[in-house]
């Protein structure tokens, strides 16, 4: 295999005889690689795997130095100007902190050059950083801030100690006249107010002399302190307005080509978006860098796939040598640009899997029906799909309109109960909340688990660059608990009861998937494993209370797996 300064990897001629070419680009949000893609991801992961001197820590040996960062890696299939096939290689963001690597083909725009603006500008800010440090790490600095927390501190107890010394004064002025108000005559009695009345003002002088000292001594503090605030404020302002002046010149830095050359800035493609602005490292991912160098040198694209190589991240979903879709978030609104006027692969998630599927209704009454939806109909009509449980029941139903208690994801088959009235979408909605609703999942995992059961606890949240797949995230996540048991295993599987403690989106294929869950995908999850002929995944058994008859309702259909 020849390298030419083109960054392109040429294709020997038998191991692509009988292939043929694909009839479009390959839709990068859903796809199967292509076998030319195939064939350019394992060369590829044969060159990593090799003593490549990338001087970059996968997390895929002991010996490995420095932070450990798996990276996506994406190949473009390509026919250079003479008609040979052959494939560019790129990887996502930077490898050991620099974008120049003999075999992947550079950046959109290197900020990283010799002399370039960026790191001129960054020095700036780095200088900035160190003013704001210095000051804050000054011994002077540091013993006036102390000294204002500590006068802070005193004058919060010893205001605190006068207000409860005054509030039992107070208490015992008016002890002291309720009891003398009987006791003693008219005259006397008025002499008392009066001295009591003295009290009370003396009490009210001691608490403005306390409060003046204490506001003078603040004051002395706080003006000592105020000088180097106002400056450590001014230089954060000043770094603060630098650093989006200098993101914004990155922004219009980065222009994007198409099949027509047609430029885009980076500000120009977001603008149109929901965000107005392109979100952190847009332009960094593998793909917009593959298509660029391939618009920019002539190349015809055939055909792309991306890859995750190394140790996950401890958030995401991520499997050595497993390919995925481009993210959603930085990806789609530059390939919407870049792909414009190439014939591209229909999106799948356009078509309706679910068509021609049976939805059979378990159980009916007056207040609600059971239903077992197959794998890949929707609960609820979505963006582009309309048929769904919702619409089948609705038309079924004629003159009533069913009311949705909890949905299943569209891949997931099994048990739904949706209300008939009001008043029985409110009471078993209620359980649900409340947690009293029995739900049992069986799945198939992709790996042969050894423990019996037990529970997992990881909190999770949507990945905002990559919807609708999920992140564990300890700080902003939400709490998702899931007990499991194992009732069978097989060579390389093993099939589990999951019982939900909690209804987060994704959550067992995430608890399944993780590393510190049971690090297993469920079988068919094209999210977070690999595909099959579906997702794996039934909603077996539901137990809830009737919301009429008060009668507990359990209902059960398995699945074959």
């Amino acid at each position: 295999m020849d390298s030419s300064q083109n960054y392109i990897s040429y294709f020997s001629d038998s191991a692509i005889q009988g292939i043929a070419l694909p009839e479009r680009f390959t839709f990068p949000f859903f796809y199967e690689p292509h076998p030319l893609a195939n064939i350019a991801a394992k060369e590829l992961q044969d060159y990593l795997e090799s003593d490549a001197d990338l001087d970059h820590n996968f997390g895929l040996s002991e010996n490995g130095q420095g932070l450990v960062i798996g990276k996506m890696f994406g190949v473009l299939v390509i026919e250079d100007k003479k008609g040979k096939l052959g494939y560019l290689s790129a990887f996502s963001g930077k490898l050991a902190g620099t974008n120049e690597h003999s075999r992947f083909v550079p950046p959109v725009f290197d900020m990283l050059i010799e002399n370039s603006f960026f790191l001129k500008e960054q020095n700036i800010l780095n200088t900035i950083n160190d003013k704001v440090k210095e000051i804050e790490t000054d011994e002077h600095y540091i013993a006036l801030k102390r000294e204002f927390e500590q006068l802070s501190s005193e004058s919060i107890k010893e205001t605190a100690a006068l207000k409860d010394k005054l509030k039992r004064s107070k208490a015992e002025r008016k002890e002291l006249r309720e009891e003398q108000r009987k006791l003693l005559s008219e005259k006397h009695f008025a002499r008392l107010e009066a001295y009591l009345v003295r009290h009370s003002l003396n009490d009210r002088h001691q608490s403005r002399l306390l409060a003046r000292y204490w506001e003078q001594r603040l004051d002395e503090a706080r003006s000592a302190l105020a000088e180097l605030d106002g400056q450590i404020d001014a230089l954060k302002k000043e770094r603060k307005e630098k650093s989006a002046a200098l993101q914004q010149q990155l922004f219009e830095q980065y222009e994007f080509l198409n099949i027509h050359n047609k430029k885009k800035s980076l500000q120009a493609i977001f603008s149109d978006t929901v965000f107005g602005k392109p979100p952190a490292a847009a332009g960094e991912c593998a793909t917009p860098k593959l298509l660029q160098h391939a618009f920019l040198n002539g190349y015809r694209p055939i055909a792309m796939a991306e890859f995750w190589w190394g140790a996950p991240p401890k958030s995401e979903i991520r499997q050595h040598k497993q390919f995925y879709p481009a993210c959603t978030g930085k990806c789609k609104p530059i390939l919407a640009h870049m792909l414009e006027g190439m014939e591209v692969d229909e999106d799948p998630l356009l078509n309706n899997p679910g068509e021609g599927k049976e939805l059979d209704i378990i159980y009916e009454d007056d207040s609600f029906v059971i239903v077992n939806k197959p794998a890949e109909l929707l609960s609820v009509p979505g963006i582009n799909i309309y048929d769904s449980v919702y619409s089948r029941l609705k038309a079924a139903f004629v003159t009533i309109e069913p009311l949705i208690i909890h949905r299943l994801d569209m891949a997931t088959s099994g048990l739904l109960v949706v209300a008939k009235t009001k008043e029985a979408h409110k009471d078993i909605q209620k359980q649900f909340l409340k947690r009293t609703v029995t739900k049992r999942y069986t799945a198939l995992l992709s790996k042969v688990i050894k423990e019996e059961g037990g529970e997992i606890n990881l909190p999770l949240r949507g990945d905002l660059d990559n919807r609708p797949r999920q992140l564990v995230c300890f700080e902003f996540g939400k709490k998702a608990i899931t007990k499991w048991k194992v009732i069978e295993r097989k060579e390389r599987t093993t099939k589990v009861h999951f019982w939900p403690l909690t209804g987060r989106t994704h959550q067992l294929r995430m608890h399944a998937a993780h590393e510190d869950g049971l690090n297993a995908p469920i079988v068919g999850d094209n999210l977070y494993g690999t595909a099959a002929d579906r997702l794996h995944l039934h909603a077996a058994y539901l137990e809830f209370i009737h919301p009429v008859t008060g009668e507990m309702m359990k209902f059960e259909v398995s699945e074959e797996f």
